[in-house]
């Protein structure tokens, strides 16, 4: 039903543009009736919008906005509300109320990230769990990890860090290869891990974030082809095997994508918790540290960042707060 109701909106503001354009909203000449108008709507949302074996109905025709009004029973219940021109020709599957519209995004949040992070459910501990799942190309992971990285490096070894991988790839091979190089800088020199992410998130060029982190490539390269060898990474990509739809998989974290139902990039886990937060640094460091059963002197950082990071490989702050996801 999400993915109607998604298709049935991406309609609308097309429908509503085109209308715009040419001007035929309110042309009335050659008005059919109501009885004429449920037929016509029924007919077009069954034949070009609704699952095969659903079926919708209209159960009331009203006139309002200068349109036909139908109110469409399509299925379990479900009603909603669609318009039709009056001549029959144009079909809007949803009306948007421009006042409720600028009232909503008026009282969501913003980039102002300085209010309070809602409680959670948090199980507490001496020393947090942080898992951060991600696509190492997917920008909404990039955004989050210009977020978190910055708070991994205050804390450092008063949480237990790791930096993990959804098990499908969405960007291609080139997102395979990185993925690899991440998950070996981990394995092999840990240390390293959070001066290489801040050359790639910003520059995202591998070989040079490589030589700035001062990564043993010969080392670094030994772990990707045993890592590749152990999981079948790139032959099952190369023959097709372990996809999710259209997208190859990748199972070095699969245990843990499914213990955790993870379902998009970036997913945030914290003490065996799937949690929501905003993405700059200063909401990452008060989610974090409410995760503590006696939280650190760090936890009173007042210059961490409060600006959410731009999404994407690069710097820069984004205009909104919106927690997007590659999924």
């Amino acid at each position: 039903m999400k993915k109607k109701n998604n298709l049935l909106l991406g309609i609308v503001l097309l429908l509503i543009v085109v209308a715009a354009v040419f001007g035929i909203i309110l042309n009335n000449r050659g008005t059919i009736s109501k009885k004429e108008a449920a037929a016509q709507g029924e007919n077009f949302v069954n034949s070009f919008l609704m699952q095969s074996g659903s079926v919708a109905l209209v159960k009331e025709v009203s006139e309002e906005y200068d349109l036909y009004k139908l109110k469409m029973d399509i299925g379990s219940g479900q009603m909603v509300d669609s318009y039709l021109s009056r001549d029959g020709k144009l079909f809007f599957p949803q009306a948007l109320n421009i006042a409720e519209v600028r009232e909503e995004m008026a009282a969501a949040p913003t980039a102002d990230n300085n209010q309070a992070v809602a409680a959670q459910d948090i199980p507490k501990s001496e020393k947090p769990e942080v898992e951060l799942f991600v696509m190492s190309y997917c920008p909404y992971g990039l955004q989050m990890e210009k977020g978190i990285f910055p708070v991994v490096d205050l804390l450092g070894d008063k949480i237990n860090f790791e930096l993990k991988f959804n098990d499908y790839i969405m960007h291609g091979e080139e997102e395979i290869q990185e993925n690899l190089v991440q998950y070996c800088i981990q394995k092999e020199e840990k240390n390293k891990l959070n001066d290489y992410m801040d050359c790639f998130v910003k520059a995202g060029d591998t070989a040079s974030c490589l030589v700035e982190a001062g990564i043993n490539k010969s080392k670094n390269d030994a772990c990707i082809e045993a890592t590749d060898k152990e999981y079948k990474i790139m032959e099952n990509f190369e023959n097709n095997v372990g996809y999710t739809g259209s997208y190859p998989g990748f199972d070095v974290y699969k245990e843990d994508n499914n213990r955790y139902s993870v379902g998009g990039s970036p997913t945030l886990i914290i003490n065996g918790v799937d949690v929501s937060t905003a993405r700059d640094s200063a909401s990452l460091l008060k989610t974090i540290c409410g995760a503590f059963e006696n939280a650190p002197e760090e936890c009173n950082n007042t210059d961490l960042p409060t600006a959410t990071p731009s999404a994407g490989i690069g710097v820069g702050t984004a205009n909104t707060a919106v927690a997007a996801a590659c999924e």
